[in-house]
């Protein structure tokens, strides 16, 4: 009798403490946040590498320095070849002068004679003769200006061949350093110093952890109640038996039905079609990422 009464009481017992529990949230999930993996733009070896597991760093903080010697000698043999080049563009002033001073002769001489006409002096010829030889030399001017401004132009666009790729290895040069993109906290690291790194390498994984996402499933009936920047009650277990609580907003609704993923419920609920939604949660630091979490609609 008395082996009946303890079995019917153990029976009670977890009867009371299983089915309100299950009853005591609308839906379930795990956390996640936006995980980044950062990884090199150029190839060499990490010279630093400034960062640990669990670290968190600021935006704009240098993780890594990879080795450029090569790209500053290449850079250096570029800056020398466009001084080079530059140095044979024509000083077009320099070189007219010559003739601009015969026109500027020719010019005085043209006055001269056609004072001269004037007072009988001089032939009409004479006249002829000097306005032709300007016309000559205006001509032999515009020649060799055009001849000038096309050496120039070519010499110019080759130079400016030579500056597009000095400025190709300053960006190369300046993402020799890897720069944090964004606060939070290191979750993974891939490299380690004097290590050869290349190109798409990746050096480590980052995720902002001050507000994590849980994401969980909602039925066909629930998805009525709840609508996006819904306030609503987000529990953890505290590791005592109970819950904490907190509250987090809806952000994201599913608007196409999924089946249940494989770990959550049985299989014959798996079977059935639900919606996934997220829920945002300022976190404290209580929040992990994988975390289970529990929500109830307000």
């Amino acid at each position: 009798m008395n082996t009946i009464k303890k079995l019917t009481a153990v029976g009670i017992i977890l009867f009371s403490a299983c089915s309100p529990e299950e009853k005591s949230f609308d839906a379930s999930g795990s956390f996640e946040a936006i995980e980044t993996i950062i990884s090199s733009e150029v190839s060499g070896t990490i010279l630093e590498l400034n960062i640990e597991e669990g670290q968190e760093i600021q935006r704009g903080y240098q993780v890594a320095v990879i080795d450029s010697v090569q790209l500053h000698l290449k850079k250096a043999q570029l800056e020398a070849q466009y001084m080079a080049i530059l140095s044979k563009s024509p000083d077009i002033a320099i070189q007219l002068s010559a003739l601009e001073s015969q026109l500027a002769t020719a010019e005085k001489e043209k006055l001269r004679i056609s004072n001269l006409l004037q007072g009988d002096a001089a032939t009409k010829k004479q006249l002829d003769d000097i306005n032709a030889n300007i016309e000559v030399i205006k001509k032999q001017i515009a020649a060799q200006k055009s001849t000038l401004n096309i050496t120039r132009d070519g010499i110019s666009k080759d130079a400016n061949s030579i500056q597009i790729q000095i400025e190709q290895i300053d960006d190369q040069l300046k993402r020799s350093r890897i720069i944090n993109p964004l606060n939070g906290t290191v979750l993974a690291k891939y490299a380690q110093e004097n290590e050869i790194t290349s190109m798409g390498k990746p050096i480590y994984k980052i995720a902002d952890l001050s507000n994590l996402t849980l994401r969980a499933y909602i039925t066909g009936d629930q998805l009525a109640k709840i609508k996006l920047n819904q306030k609503v009650k987000v529990l953890t277990d505290n590791g005592d038996g109970g819950f904490n609580e907190t509250e987090g907003t809806v952000t994201w609704i599913n608007d196409k039905a999924e089946f249940t993923p494989k770990t959550i419920q049985t299989k014959a609920e798996r079977a059935n079609l639900v919606y996934a939604i997220k829920v945002n949660v300022v976190n404290d630091g209580t929040y992990k990422i994988g975390m289970y979490g529990e929500i109830k609609f307000s």
